[in-house]
């Protein structure tokens, strides 16, 4: 085979898996976030009541994050769960949430793992602070986190209804199993 054959059909071969790789991605329209967050008053213990399914949160009970203002103005972020149960072994970790410029505070980076950062953008939130949802604009990380261990059902049903409309797979969220604090 001549090398101008073998060089058009690696061309071709490469733009088709291009093309097939595209058709296979998702499309969502953009993912919008509340206004403004004040980080003091978001500040402090948040409960996890429902989340889709993290492979670093397979079989923990009992989750909270807590979020500390640093002075240099990121987040300390600490995560704490019971794994396989609510007397399990705790599983802790610390981290830093910084936010991204121009987004009021609505959308933040968030680093476990230096040099990794993941998205945490603050979709809804109670006026005042009480609970909260927030997800990633590829629409596989949610999590509906509350002041309380226990969310009313009226206030969790309306927190899945906004996620769905903004094209998160809410038959996928997981309760939270917070039976250690009640």
């Amino acid at each position: 085979m001549k090398k101008n054959t073998r060089l058009i059909l690696t061309a071709g071969a490469l733009a088709a898996a291009a093309i097939l790789i595209s058709s296979c991605s998702k499309n969502y329209a953009p993912l919008e976030t509340v206004p403004t967050v004040d980080l003091s008053k978001y500040a402090g213990r948040w409960y996890e009541i429902a989340a889709l399914p993290q492979r670093f949160e397979k079989g923990c009970h009992c989750v909270y994050a807590e979020y500390t203002l640093h002075p240099d103005g990121y987040v300390e972020v600490y995560n704490y769960c019971r794994k396989d149960g609510p007397n399990g072994e705790v599983k802790d970790i610390r981290g830093k949430a910084f936010p991204v410029e121009g987004s009021s505070n609505s959308k933040l980076k968030v680093q476990f793992f230096w040099p990794f950062k993941g998205d945490y953008w603050i979709l809804e939130l109670d006026p005042d602070y009480k609970h909260v949802l927030v997800g990633s604009p590829d629409r596989e990380s949610l999590w509906l986190l509350s002041r309380t261990p226990v969310l009313d059902d009226a206030v969790y049903n309306l927190m899945v209804q906004q996620a769905k409309s903004k094209g998160f797979p809410v038959e996928q969220l997981e309760k939270t199993d917070q039976s250690c604090y009640l």
